[in-house]
């Protein structure tokens, strides 16, 4: 093959590394919380590279789907979870 060749074949082999390294570092913590708002409960997961930003991500995922606006989001997202479960995995 030519030199040119070999060089654009590295580049990409270098580009998929860097994407698949990157995709597979993401989320070190993985979580299930549930939440209730306004007599209504729903669950949703996160995943982050802390507790805390898998957490934060579950919660909006759960309250998002029982509240209606930013202002009830937030209100929801105020209150403790009815339930948290730590999950294995990504």
């Amino acid at each position: 093959m030519k030199p040119v060749t070999w060089i654009i074949v590295g580049v990409v082999v270098v580009v998929v590394a860097l994407m698949v390294n990157s995709t597979t570092s993401l989320g070190g913590f993985k979580v299930e919380v549930c939440k209730t708002y306004q007599g209504h409960e729903a669950c949703g997961t996160g995943v982050g590279s802390t507790e805390q930003e898998a957490m934060t991500t579950a919660t909006g995922v759960a309250c998002a789907k029982i509240s209606s606006g930013m202002t009830e989001s937030n209100q929801c997202q105020m209150g403790n979870p009815t339930k948290v479960n730590w999950l294995k995995g990504r």
